[in-house]
């Protein structure tokens, strides 16, 4: 509230002294007996460009526009003053109008037209003297061009100063953006898919049931699909909580702060959920494993957890068992998923995954000082696929 005080304070001492600069070149073209209006005209056009509120400028009133226009009658003005041999006035306003502007080109006019226009302001402003002073490299004529070119310089410096800082903050705003859209996209990808391929596992085990093998056993009874449809019925709803939550991030809604993401104590209902027909799903936790560790490092491995279920419902579904365990190992947290299938899997090719889900999670990893690794079990502990992932606890 102050800082805006304090920025309105010095814009409106900057307009003030602009405007009081204006008439003070008023006042000598009157004095010295000049025609009042030329100056006026050319005092006109530059504050009107310089001074118009940005909330109330047309859209047809570009920078390259603003900056243009009274650069070009300003030079009108000076030529007019060289070819018909009269002198002609000129004071600080128009010398700090055309500055104004100067800056405004550089900082704020399409790089095509930053030199285009910014060349045009400070000729103009350059050329002033020529009104009063037919050779411009000698007596008053030659200070007044010196001190004018320091001023140009300096106020394009600092002009493209403030250019390259808006550039740098765009930036960073940028890569802000894809960042999150990012993690958007992992969010859909870890909480999403893990719902859709349990969807997809146990309808495929639904129509199995319901074709049966007529030589062998008869149709399943309703007692016997309901567990599975049951599964199926958690599945989509927990799917359509997680888009639920997604899309309240990407409105940046009161939703956006309830992203879904997972703790240690959430990877029981996750483990309590994943089992499906003929299978067996373990939770080892140590007691001394405590819910105080950082959230990042919690939710990273709830993500290694819900990964390597996904997996196995993609790659393993002939698995009868899976083991999780949650372990404290000195000052490292040590989550490993291990399952005993062979490979078998009756998924489409499309919804088997690209890979996709293990490289973000590696990268989830080892951002947070951990490691990852994914193969087979070691030999002499029988047969399956292994995901371990060890974490700092602090």
């Amino acid at each position: 509230m102050r800082s805006a005080w304090l920025r309105g304070c010095a814009r409106g001492a900057a307009v003030g002294a602009l405007l009081a600069a204006s008439a003070v070149d008023l006042m000598v073209a009157s004095e010295e007996g000049y025609d009042v209006w030329r100056p006026a005209v050319v005092l006109t056009v530059g504050l009107a460009a310089v001074l118009w509120p940005a909330a109330r400028r047309p859209a047809r009133l570009t920078p390259q526009l603003r900056t243009a226009v009274p650069a070009l009658v300003s030079v009108l003005y000076t030529a007019a003053a060289v070819v018909l041999n009269r002198n002609a006035p000129f004071g600080p306003g128009e010398l700090a109008v055309l500055l104004c502007l100067l800056f405004v080109a550089v900082r704020h006019c399409p790089p095509r037209w930053v030199l285009a226009c910014a060349a045009l302001d400070a000729g103009a402003l350059l050329a002033i003297p020529a009104r009063s002073y037919r050779l411009a490299w000698s007596g008053e004529g030659l200070a007044y061009v010196v001190v004018g070119l320091a001023l140009v310089l300096l106020v394009a410096a600092f002009a493209a100063y403030l250019r390259s800082l808006d550039y740098r903050r765009t930036v960073a705003v940028d890569e802000t953006r894809r960042e999150e859209r990012l993690a958007i996209a992992a969010d859909l990808h870890d909480f999403v898919a893990h719902h859709v391929t349990g969807i997809l596992v146990q309808t495929q085990v639904a129509r199995m049931m319901a074709a049966g093998r007529p030589d062998t056993r008869p149709s399943p009874r309703p007692e016997e699909l309901d567990p599975v449809l049951a599964g199926i019925e958690r599945a989509a709803t927990e799917a359509l909580a997680s888009m639920r939550r997604t899309v309240g991030v990407l409105r940046d809604t009161a939703e956006a702060e309830r992203r879904p993401v997972g703790d240690l104590a959430a990877i029981a209902g996750l483990t309590e959920g994943f089992a499906g027909p003929g299978q067996q799903v373990v939770l080892h936790r140590d007691p001394a494993l405590s819910d105080d560790l950082p959230h990042e490092v919690q939710a990273a491995a709830f993500r290694v957890v819900q990964e390597a279920l996904t997996n196995v419902r993609r790659h393993a579904a002939d698995a009868a068992t899976v083991t999780v365990r949650l372990g404290r190992d000195g000052d490292r947290l040590d989550v490993t998923v291990v399952d005993d299938g062979r490979g078998g899997t009756q998924l489409p090719a499309e919804a088997r995954g690209g890979g996709f889900g293990l490289v973000g999670l590696r990268e989830r990893v080892t951002a947070l000082g951990g490691e990852l690794r994914t193969g087979p079990v070691p030999a002499g502990h029988g047969q399956g696929w292994e995901v371990r992932a060890r974490f700092p606890a602090r």
